[in-house]
């Protein structure tokens, strides 16, 4: 019998640091302590993600002031604005190069995206600010599994704790 190759891609989901309150919305910048959760995280990223990485972000000032930690180049999309619907996320998540891609967005469109990758249902789960969530992607003799990497919490880097990654 034949095997099908496996074939491995990634999404991460980066919920954006936390942000100063205000309006107009997509102008909120982050606060002095969200600054440093993504400090925390970007650091963690560039030590654990792969490699290759899209980065996509939304357009609101404080997506673009997280992926900046990152001090990689990055894609700002519409699609991922304030209210974006979980089939525009993913829909941008997957064009380009199969790989690894990782967005930063907001909640409630991560949290749903989670939740449908999961779960096949798009249900209200909280991503927390400045928190990642990997999955990854792989099919194995035709069938497609998705496999939840690692969930990495600021708090938990913040205090010191290791992430665990599958």
């Amino acid at each position: 019998m034949e095997k099908t190759p496996v074939t491995d891609t990634h999404l991460l989901l980066w919920r954006h640091a936390e942000a100063e309150p205000g309006l107009p919305d997509l102008r909120r910048g982050l606060t002095s302590r969200g600054e440093r959760q993504a400090r925390q995280m970007a650091r963690w990223l560039i030590r654990h993600a792969p490699r290759q990485l899209r980065v996509l972000v939304s357009p609101a000032t404080r997506t673009r002031q997280t992926a900046d930690a990152l001090h990689l180049r990055y894609e700002i999309d519409a699609r991922l604005a304030p209210g974006a619907g979980v089939a525009d996320l993913l829909a941008a998540a997957r064009e380009g190069k199969a790989g690894a891609t990782l967005v930063v967005g907001h909640q409630p469109a991560l949290g749903r995206a989670a939740s449908f990758l999961l779960s096949g249902h798009g249900a209200e789960w909280a991503i927390k600010k400045g928190d990642v969530w990997w999955f990854s992607s792989r099919n194995r003799n035709g069938e497609t599994q998705t496999v939840l990497r690692a969930v990495v919490s600021c708090s938990m880097l913040a205090a010191g704790h290791r992430a665990v990654t599958a």
